[in-house]
């Protein structure tokens, strides 16, 4: 049995000069039956194209914002833990995910970076740019990272709804920033009940999703579980063409 080879993005803690990446990510993979690698920061762009060549999937991991920089943003005195070297390699790496036909997931900030990275926008802050929005940063310590917060409601047509059911699902919530134009060639395929964006796929590719929710942080979700199951034979599969 081949183990399909999946790439996650990383953060990196400038206190100590080490990457940092939450295990429940690469839990979340070996669960699903993928090898997890993590990526580092500091890969040029000839270094992202051979690694995509040799990987079978790419995980976007949640973390800090993005630089306004690259879509355009309004500045906000909440922007926080912006780092260069990964808004430049993930966004790259979306990229060369679509034009390789490359599974993919985006969790959190993956979601925002796939939007980005395809010609999208943000609200740099929810709370004070999207008029009704319920709260949506139930942030650590102050709630742990499996506090349920709201539902989202899945587009019965979707490849989501397909991997996940259609309707409702309980969800945790961890972000202060979401999507605001979608990107040319992504469906939105869910939404928080205010209108949110939580979840986009990308039209003609074999897995290209992203989701504004922790699924790894949900490990006994039946959803959850199913949504890296689904990822990670889709990374299989690719593997076995390859």
């Amino acid at each position: 049995m081949t183990f399909p080879l999946i790439g996650l993005t990383s953060s990196r803690n400038k206190k100590v000069g080490r990457l940092e990446l939450l295990e429940a990510y690469t839990r979340a993979v070996l669960s699903a039956g993928g090898i997890p690698l993590i990526i580092p920061l500091e890969l040029s762009p000839e270094g992202v194209e051979q690694l995509a060549g040799r990987l079978d999937g790419v995980l976007f991991t949640g973390g800090g914002d993005i630089d306004i920089v690259h879509f355009g943003g309004r500045h906000h005195p909440r922007i926080s833990s912006v780092e260069p070297l990964r808004d430049q390699l993930e966004i790259l790496l979306v990229q060369v995910a679509v034009a390789r036909c490359l599974p993919f997931l985006g969790i959190c900030r993956g979601i925002q970076v796939i939007n980005v990275a395809l010609g999208g926008t943000l609200y740099t802050d929810i709370s004070s740019q999207f008029p009704g929005a319920v709260r949506h940063d139930f942030f650590s310590p102050h709630f742990p990272r499996n506090h349920i917060a709201h539902e989202v409601h899945v587009d019965p047509g979707s490849a989501l709804a397909s991997i996940l059911g259609s309707g409702q699902l309980m969800v945790n919530s961890l972000h202060h920033q979401g999507l605001e134009r979608i990107a040319a060639g992504l469906r939105v395929s869910a939404r928080a009940p205010d209108g949110v964006v939580e979840g986009v796929e990308l039209s003609a590719h074999p897995f290209g999703l992203g989701v504004q929710w922790h699924p790894e942080c949900l490990p006994d979700s039946l959803p959850d579980r199913a949504l890296f199951q689904a990822f990670v034979a889709a990374a299989a599969q690719r593997g076995r063409m390859t």
